[in-house]
């Protein structure tokens, strides 16, 4: 989470063994009433996010019964991060229309009475459903709980009970009790024995400890950490799992063999960082191909606003899918205005990349359900200096794909990426600058007159050895309003312009742009709050401010559908 680094935590899902005895615990928790203005300019048409309140991290997705679940942080009592979290739970057919059921976990017991943080899902042999989560105890010390389903047989699992012997990892010696949290979700090694990790920081360093247990309740800690990262402080949010090295398809999370890399994540610093490696089960160790180093040189999954991330396997789809919150850049007096914080990104598959050096992310196929009238163009030069609106589609809420060819790739400006941090840059050289290779791209959400614009553009450059293109998202002329943070975001992109089109997807909707660049190499996720460029007042034009000219060599775009998220309709359940 956001809200300071050191106040968020996860909670983990877990499922109990059937010898396992459960009781029952009341949870009487009620929402207050919270006004939200009927005036919602920044509410979004696609993007998961409550009726209401604050939300952050998503937890415990998985796919159970025919049914997609998806569990999150939320604060019941208003639109601030709150001192009494719960997990409130969601449910869809399809990932983009959802209904919401009653909370899933609220605090009731000494062991998560300040709060039930966040954590993850692990689905036991039978199909049973668990949940690992951290709790906030009495004494505000981070403990581990589980609950598990109160009825199996219920695909919308209504109800949930926590187990009677409760928590069932405290934090160990050396551990700060308020940095022990956010459980994995397990995996099965070849000995049969059940692996999570834990979110925690020792001597300054981030680390994930890790616990086995042969039973899913009784965990012990080994004696070494699976990871341990020299150059981070605390890590939130862990996730670790494998990814397939020949195949675009997702692998469930025990898989353990050589076709596989594993991926390890941690949230810190404010984003989501992950590197690549192997897991050696026999000395219990994760070993990176390179070490997280607290700089731009890390691999994150958005460049942008996106923290806390989950990933789950769809077993039904054969695909690894990843979640992630995406908080306000407006104040915390508007969010409380709004009566609402916080969206959850599309949810995006994700695999490795045919290099092996990185991951690639893509919405899900199920967004383009949304999709609607529709503009196409082929073969356009976009000159130096030209603005070129995009009409025929609703800009405020638009899925745009578009495809551009560098004519002249030699005529690039020179650049040596040493040193060089890509956002600083983008700020630095922002929209507005002109190069011989750009800046290029869209102009989304913007007014008529362009007072108000953020732009998602590409620069190229020449490297000393190859081409650099630079991927960049300017806020700084998204608003006239002071108090928004206006951050500008930017990140390189893997591509060789002599080789391929430089592609850019942005879905667009309302007060966030998420934006795919090199089909899915770099993700940037970005918040704006446009005050002149009304929904009906919003324009999509595509730019090129770079002396020499580029192709549009081929764009689509729809306007895009509401989902039907909020839904009140009684619950069917549809065979699958």
């Amino acid at each position: 989470m956001e809200i300071s680094a050191s106040l968020v935590v996860g909670i983990c899902c877990v499922f109990l063994s059937s010898l396992i005895e459960v009781e029952a615990y009341n949870q009487n928790i009620h929402s207050l009433r919270v006004i939200v203005s009927e005036n919602q300019p920044y509410r979004t048409a696609f993007h998961f996010q409550p009726p209401q309140n604050w939300l952050n991290d998503p937890n415990g997705p998985m796919y159970y019964g025919g049914v997609y679940h998806l569990f999150y942080q939320y604060n019941p009592y208003g639109a601030v991060f709150g001192n009494r979290m719960i997990w409130a739970h969601s449910i869809s057919y399809d990932l983009i229309n959802w209904i919401h059921l009653n909370h899933a976990i609220e605090p009731t017991e000494p062991f998560d009475i300040n709060s039930c943080w966040s954590g993850s899902v692990t689905i036991l042999p039978g199909n049973r459903p668990v949940i690992l989560y951290t709790g906030v105890d009495a004494n505000n010390h981070q403990v581990q709980n589980l609950a598990t389903p109160k009825n199996l047989s219920d695909p919308f699992l209504r109800e949930w009970v926590k187990f009677s012997k409760n928590p069932i990892m405290t934090p160990p010696n050396g551990i700060k009790v308020n940095e022990f949290r956010d459980p994995t979700t397990a995996w099965k090694g070849l000995d049969g024995k059940w692996r999570v990790i834990i979110g925690s920081e020792l001597n300054n360093h981030g680390i994930a400890i890790l616990y086995q247990s042969e039973d899913f309740v009784s965990w012990t800690k080994y004696q070494h950490p699976l990871y341990i990262s020299e150059e981070t402080g605390m890590w939130e949010c862990p996730d670790f799992y494998p990814v397939s090295i020949n195949s675009t398809n997702g692998v469930d999370t025990s898989v353990q063999n050589p076709s596989v890399k594993h991926v390890m994540k941690a949230s810190f610093n404010s984003h989501d960082y992950y590197t690549l490696g192997n897991y050696d089960s026999q000395m219990e160790r994760f070993i990176s191909e390179s070490d997280f180093t607290g700089t731009s040189l890390d691999l994150r999954y958005d460049y942008g606003k996106f923290y806390a991330s989950k990933t789950f396997f769809d077993n039904v789809k054969n695909r690894r899918i990843l979640w992630g919150w995406v908080n306000e850049s407006d104040s915390t007096e508007d969010d409380i205005g709004k009566g609402w914080s916080g969206l959850q990104s599309i949810p995006r598959r994700v695999w490795l990349d045919k290099s092996g050096k990185q991951l690639l992310q893509w919405p899900v196929e199920e967004i383009e359900t949304l999709r609607d009238s529709q503009v196409s163009i082929h073969g356009k030069k976009l000159l130096s200096g030209a603005v070129f609106e995009l009409s025929g589609i609703t800009a405020a809420q638009a899925d745009v794909e578009v495809f551009f060819e560098v004519p002249e790739p030699e005529e690039a400006e020179f650049m040596d990426p040493t040193g060089v941090d890509p956002q600083l840059f983008c700020g630095k050289e922002n929209a507005s600058g002109n190069g011989r290779l750009g800046p290029f791209g869209l102009l989304t959400l913007a007014s008529k007159d362009l007072t108000e614009q953020t732009a998602i553009f590409f620069r190229v450059f020449r490297g000393p050895s190859r081409y650099i293109v630079l991927m960049c998202s300017d806020q700084s002329r998204s608003s006239l309003r002071k108090e928004v943070d206006k951050t500008t975001f930017g990140a390189f992109v893997d591509i060789d312009p002599r080789l391929e089109k430089i592609s850019l997807r942005s879905l667009i909707d309302h007060s966030i742009v998420e934006s795919y660049g090199g089909e899915g190499r770099t993700c940037i996720t970005n918040r704006v709050y446009p005050m002149l460029a009304s929904d009906e007042g919003m324009h999509l034009y595509l730019f090129n401010n770079g002396s020499s000219s580029v192709l549009i060599s081929r764009l689509d775009a729809w306007s895009m559908k509401k989902a039907k998220i909020n839904g009140k309709e009684s619950l069917r359940y549809r065979a699958t």
